[in-house]
């Protein structure tokens, strides 16, 4: 047996929209996000994370109102956010903050919301921004993946 490590297999990504809200294309979503998870495995190929070892991740695009809850639920804190991941393969983007979020930074509510699919796979990718180095890290990171799918 040799030392080299078969590539991972890029996992399957579904994007579902369950709020009714704002209008948005799950679809190009979906497409988006298949070749986001590639270019995020690529950035740490040697490195074993969540993202290297899950078959399946799920996108969920919900109403800040269901944001809240889980926020509230899982992190302790009042309000929505822009994009909660989970360890087992589930982020959660709220179209009403990325709605927000890309007004204030002058986006387009699409980027924002690809913005949010990067920054949550990037968190299964080993990535945190707990820090402000780490966050600057981070933000590096989804600049790159961004331009390079444009």
């Amino acid at each position: 047996m040799t030392g080299n490590r078969e590539p991972a297999a890029s996992p399957q990504i579904r994007v579902g929209n369950i709020q009714r809200v704002i209008p948005v294309n799950a679809i190009n979503l979906e497409k988006f996000a298949t070749k986001a998870v590639r270019r995020c495995l690529a950035l740490h190929k040697a490195k074993d994370t969540k993202l290297t070892k899950l078959r399946e991740i799920f996108v969920w695009l919900i109403s800040d109102w269901r944001m809240a809850r889980l926020h509230r639920e899982f992190l302790h804190q009042t309000g929505p956010t822009d994009v909660l991941t989970f360890d087992h393969g589930e982020i959660f983007i709220s179209v009403e903050t990325a709605r927000r979020n890309a007004r204030v930074f002058g986006n387009s509510l699409s980027h924002e919301l690809r913005l949010c699919i990067v920054h949550g796979l990037l968190h299964l990718h080993g990535f945190d921004d707990q820090t402000k180095a780490a966050e600057r890290k981070m933000e590096k990171a989804q600049r790159r993946i961004l331009r390079s799918l444009l």
